[in-house]
């Protein structure tokens, strides 16, 4: 590790980094409170880590390279036909897969967003290509500046709910991309990694118009809702065309056999348990930004299970995590994001104890003046 990089959490552009934590601050990767990943505060279903201990034998066999059982699960869930999916190692090998099968000149994305959008399409030969988020329209872009971005672009990629903020665009304004993408042969990637965390009702998905829209690819995580990010598995949905192009670009054997295991137990989960956990977030999240605003913290209304903060002006983000992470705490410093500045950072939404930590934590901190 090169001098200097131990100064920054982040040093792989991601939050949930506990090996880093630890030669940074001293303290033993478990024994972190880590707000700086997203995950389901619950853990995973109930009955899944057990399948997974009895599985074990089963790791001297070969994986189905065709992923047969969870294509066809997914296939069931959501109505759509099997050859629509692409199962991958993670949301974020989906976006590989797009960007390798349809090589795209010029990629545009929406600032600020998941880092991977920019980093793999300039990875891959893509010049990359952004329009910004305003404050007042909780950093969603206009969707005049959105549909011209599709017009002069190959691929563009749109977060719902966005990562960091957690706001989703309405089903109204996601119509309109897919329409653009086909009117302009424009490839829209919706990244759809957090919709999970929001209640049913409330969700704004083109999903179940999918065979309307050619151009139309949707990538979902399994790893956040699920909490198996250890595993890593996600999906895409895409016109059949779209998907065997992306399938092609697979490496065999990319997703394991323990997470086509997990993946399926996932999508046979009890109703309960997702219910469970949504209104767990949606509860907790709104006590951690009333706490976080007693505090003269700003907070967005995100939907999706963590907050975007702006700390208050004596704060930065890289002295706030500094302080937290030698007592135990990590958040996500959201100065590097474009779009944002040094005072923001993001937290996960967790169970009511650790969010009473997170908010004591600061508040001790922020009552030192430490760092």
């Amino acid at each position: 590790m090169k001098r200097g990089m131990m100064d920054v959490l982040e040093i792989y552009g991601h939050g949930g980094d506990l090996e880093t934590a630890t030669l940074k601050y001293g303290a033993a990767a478990g024994g972190f409170t880590d707000f700086s990943a997203n995950i389901n505060p619950l853990g995973p279903p109930p009955g899944l880590l057990e399948a997974l201990r009895n599985a074990l034998p089963e790791v001297v066999r070969y994986p189905d390279p065709g992923h047969r059982r969870l294509v066809a699960l997914l296939s069931e869930r959501y109505r759509l036909a099997e050859p629509s999916f692409v199962i991958g190692n993670g949301a974020a090998e989906n976006m590989a897969l797009a960007l390798l099968a349809l090589s795209p000149g010029k990629v545009g994305i929406v600032e600020p967003c998941f880092s991977e959008y920019r980093s793999l399409s300039e990875r891959y030969g893509a010049e990359v290509v952004a329009v910004f988020g305003t404050e007042e329209r909780d950093f969603k872009a206009d969707p005049d500046e959105v549909t011209r971005l599709i017009r002069d672009t190959d691929m563009v990629f749109v977060g719902q709910p966005n990562n960091p903020n957690g706001v989703q665009y309405g089903l109204d304004e996601l119509r309109r991309f897919a329409e653009a993408g086909e009117a302009y042969g424009t490839y829209v990637a919706v990244d759809e990694a957090f919709i999970d965390f929001i209640p049913e009702e409330r969700r704004c998905t083109l999903l179940p118009e999918l065979e309307a829209y050619p151009h139309l690819i949707v990538i979902r995580s399994m790893t956040k809702f699920y909490a198996i990010p250890g595993l890593r598995l996600g999906f895409a949905a895409a016109h059949p065309r779209l998907a065997a192009a992306m399938r092609d670009k697979r490496v065999t054997w990319s997703v394991n056999m323990l997470a086509l295991l997990a993946g399926e137990i996932c999508l046979r989960a009890d109703a309960d348990y997702e219910r469970a956990t949504i209104a767990l977030v949606e509860r907790q999240r709104e006590r951690l930004r009333e706490a976080l605003g007693r505090l003269g913290c700003r907070t967005w209304p995100g939907e999706a299970n963590f907050l975007l903060v702006r700390l208050p002006e004596l704060w930065t983000a890289e002295r706030m995590q500094e302080a937290l992470g030698r007592r135990g705490v990590l958040v996500r410093s959201c100065a590097m994001y474009p779009g944002l500045g040094e005072r923001d950072i993001r937290v996960a939404v967790k169970d009511e104890a650790a969010c009473a930590k997170l908010v004591w934590e600061m508040e001790q901190v922020m009552g030192g003046l430490e760092g």
